[in-house]
C-alpha cells in the first residue's frame, strides 16, 4: 500500500526527539512492507508559513505520488492540510488525534470548526487512547462513527530492560537512594513543580529530568534535581535502564508515551491517573495519583519505591502494546479506508 503520512511534528536533525512516535509508527508501517511519502514539520518554532508550506507541500506530494491513502498525524493543522490533498487528489483520507489538538477545540477560535470540517473529509480518526476518543467526540459529535482506538504503541526492542549499573556508569550518575526520573517537557501540564516539591520532602535519592521547557530554571533550582536537558529519542532508554522509578504524574495525558516506555524498560511508574495512562498501567506497573495533590505525588514516589526494581510485571504489561501489534492494527485501518474509494 502506498501511504502519504502528513504530519506537523516528526524528527529533524535540530530537534531529534520532536514526534519520535509519528516515526516509529512510520517506520513500523514500512517493515509491514507499505511504501510511505513523508511531508512534516521537523522542527520546533516558525511562523504559520510552516503550515501553509505543509499544505501545499502535501497538495505536491498527494499528486506526484499518487497514494492509496492519506494518514494525518493531529487533526488541525496538518490533518486540515491532508483533508486539502485528499480533496485535490480525490484520496481517501485517516486521520490521528493525538491530545494537544482535541484540547485546542475549547480554546483557540475557529479550530472546532476546521476540525469537524477536516473530520467529514476523513473515513476514519484514531485516537491514541479511549479518553481521547471521548474528549473528541464531546466537542465533535460527528466524530463518534468514525473514531476508534490505536495507541501509539511502543518500541520493544529499543526499550526493553538493561543492565541500570552499566547505565548509571555510563551516564554518570551516582545517586545515594533511589533514582527517579521524569521525560518530557518542562512546562505546567507535565506538572514538574509538583513532582519536585514532592520528592524533595524524601530526604534521600535523586530526581532526574530529561527535557527542557519554560519551568526548567525554577526546578533545576530546587534541592536534588538534575536537569539534562533534551536528548535523541533513542537515548532516552538508557536514562530509562538507569532508574528506579520513571515518574509522569502530569495534569492530564492523552496517553502517556513516556510512561509505556518506562514500563517496556521494566520500571515501575508513577503517572497521572488523568487521561490514558489507567487504561495501561496495572496496579503491579505502578501507582496512579492525583496530578492536583502533591501529597499524593509524595506517596506515589514512596509506593513506587517499595516495588521491584527492575520490575517484570510493568515489561509484560508493556508488551501487549508494542509498536509492530499497533502498526498491524493502523494497517488495517488504511486499507479498510482506502478500499472504500
Amino acid at each position: 500500500m502506498r501511504i502519504l503520512l502528513v504530519s506537523q511534528f516528526y524528527p529533524g536533525p535540530n530537534d531529534p526527539d520532536l514526534g519520535a512516535f509519528v516515526a516509529q509508527m512510520s517506520e513500523a508501517l514500512e517493515r509491514r512492507g507499505n511504501v510511505i511519502e513523508r511531508v512534516a514539520i521537523d522542527h520546533r518554532g516558525g511562523s504559520r508559513v510552516r503550515h501553509l508550506k505543509l499544505g501545499t507541500g502535501s497538495v505536491a506530494a498527494a499528486r506526484r505520488f499518487k497514494p492509496d491513502v492519506i494518514y494525518a498525524h493531529f487533526l488541525v493543522p496538518a490533518g486540515a492540510m491532508a483533508a486539502l490533498a485528499s480533496l485535490s487528489s480525490r484520496t481517501p483520507l485517516v486521520l490521528t488525534a493525538h491530545g494537544q489538538d482535541v484540547r485546542n477545540l475549547g480554546s483557540i477560535p475557529g479550530v472546532r470548526q476546521a476540525t469537524a470540517a477536516t473530520i467529514a473529509r476523513a473515513g476514519a480518526v484514531i485516537c491514541v487512547s479511549d479518553y481521547l476518543r471521548r474528549e473528541l467526540v464531546t466537542q465533535v459529535p460527528g466524530a463518534g462513527p468514525k473514531a476508534e482506538v490505536i495507541n501509539s504503541g511502543v518500541d520493544l526492542e529499543r526499550f526493553a530492560p538493561a543492565d541500570q549499573a552499566t547505565a548509571r556508569r555510563e551516564l554518570g550518575l551516582e545517586p545515594e537512594g533511589p533514582l527517579f526520573l521524569f521525560v518530557g517537557a518542562l512546562d505546567e501540564n507535565k506538572n514538574v513543580v509538583r513532582l519536585a516539591e514532592a520528592f524533595g520532602r524524601i530526604g534521600s535519592g535523586q530526581l532526574v529530568m530529561v527535557g527542557d521547557g519554560p519551568l526548567r530554571a525554577q526546578v533545576e533550582a530546587m534541592p536534588g534535581v538534575k536537569v539534562v536537558g533534551r536528548v535523541p529519542h533513542e537515548q532516552v532508554a538508557r536514562w530509562m535502564a538507569a532508574a528506579d522509578i520513571v515518574c509522569q504524574p502530569s495534569l492530564v495525558e492523552s496517553f502517556g508515551q513516556a510512561t509505556l516506555e518506562a514500563m517496556a524498560c521494566a520500571r515501575t511508574v508513577v503517572a497521572t491517573r488523568n487521561g490514558g495512562p489507567p487504561e495501561f498501567v496495572t496496579p503491579e506497573a505502578g501507582v496512579l495519583v492525583d496530578p492536583l495533590s502533591t501529597g499524593a505525588i509524595l506517596e506515589g514516589l514512596g509506593a513506587a519505591a517499595e516495588m521491584p526494581s527492575p520490575n517484570p510485571a510493568a515489561r509484560e504489561a508493556a508488551e501487549g502494546h508494542g509498536v509492530d501489534r499497533q502498526a498491524e492494527r493502523v494497517e488495517a485501518v488504511l486499507r479498510r479506508v482506502a478500499s472504500r474509494g
